[in-house]
């Protein structure tokens, strides 16, 4: 029986047929095992007419295995604190010396909203005691209380703080989903305020454009499910970037070849059934064009900031890849 066809408008819109996708033949007996698991998982963000702080807690209850399961991976210490003024948390490999020249900056996850506790230290333990570095996490201020630039100016007080003891080659900043697209907001808005860039960057489950754009953000709407097609959901980010221009230098460096020249080196995580695959493959080639450095790593069957997951062979590679980075370009 012949498979149906997609059929085509003048306009370049694709009527896409139904059609069953199995699990990726390259992917992990472990990723197999969890695309099974999808049946039984709720999907989707969180409405925005629900009480934030709802929400906040109810996300960390439900990640708090994940929490746990990283943790008994890769042994740290984690220690509450302040740097330049901003709340943070400074996760060190437990029981051993860390490098104390070079340090990373990490920025959560969480659509500029949620996930200050969780995606921090999810995003921060593997790197820190694979790599044996101090990674500050920074817990920037979000929305619906605060409005951009309110993150960018709590990043750019940490990593002023930061230059007081290390040299701005010695310092790494990543960050996975919301805090991808931060890290990359930060490679701009740092030199247009008088700063040098960091040594290098890594921008996880993102890009440098809008989130939420581009093919992927349709794609993996029907296969992966996580987030809704573009244009039928109500803002993530609980209006974080209200009034702001979504093309502009500072949301999106990457559509301005002029900015991105300045960026540093950097490391780029997707995955091929990520919405944000097509952000990062932009991001990836305006870096290349403009003559910097730049690693993109697509994650074959994977979704959106599969590094969460330690328990997939996936995201240990793309934590080891992580680590090696920062080692290789930070002085």
């Amino acid at each position: 029986m012949q498979s149906a066809r997609p059929q085509f408008d003048e306009d370049g819109t694709v009527h896409v047929p139904a059609f069953e996708l199995p699990p990726s033949e390259f992917s992990s007996v472990e990723a197999k095992a969890m695309q099974a698991l999808r049946a039984r998982m709720p999907g989707g963000a969180p409405s925005a007419d629900l009480d934030i702080a709802i929400v906040r807690q109810e996300l960390e209850k439900m990640l708090a295995p994940q929490v746990e399961q990283m943790r008994r991976l890769y042994p740290v210490d984690i220690a509450e604190t302040q740097v330049g003024g901003v709340p943070a948390r400074v996760v060190t490999p437990q029981g051993k010396p860390f490098d104390d020249r070079r340090v990373l900056i990490n920025l959560h996850g969480g659509a500029f909203s949620v996930c200050a506790g969780a995606c921090a230290v999810l995003e921060s333990i593997p790197v820190a005691a694979l790599g044996n570095f101090k990674v500050v996490t920074v817990d920037y201020r979000m929305a619906p209380e605060w409005y951009h630039p309110a993150a960018l100016e709590d990043v750019e007080a940490v990593y002023r703080a930061l230059l007081e003891n290390h040299e701005p080659q010695s310092i790494g900043v990543f960050g996975c989903s919301a805090g991808g697209a931060l890290t990359a907001q930060v490679a701009a808005w740092l030199p247009a305020h008088g700063l040098p860039n960091p040594g290098a960057i890594g921008i996880f489950g993102a890009g440098g454009v809008r989130m939420v754009s581009g093919d992927s953000a349709w794609i993996a709407a029907f296969i992966d499910g996580s987030f809704p097609p573009p244009g039928t959901a109500g803002d993530i980010t609980r209006g974080y970037f209200t009034g702001i221009d979504m093309n502009g230098p500072d949301v999106s460096p990457a559509l301005h070849p002029d900015v991105v020249a300045r960026f540093p080196p950097a490391l780029i995580i997707t995955g091929t059934r990520a919405m944000d695959m097509s952000p990062a493959i932009v991001t990836n080639s305006a870096l290349i064009k403009a003559g910097v450095e730049s690693t993109l790593i697509v994650g074959e069957g994977m979704g959106h900031c599969y590094i969460y997951q330690s328990n997939l062979p996936e995201a240990r590679d793309a934590h080891q890849a992580t680590v090696d980075f920062f080692r290789k370009h930070l002085q």
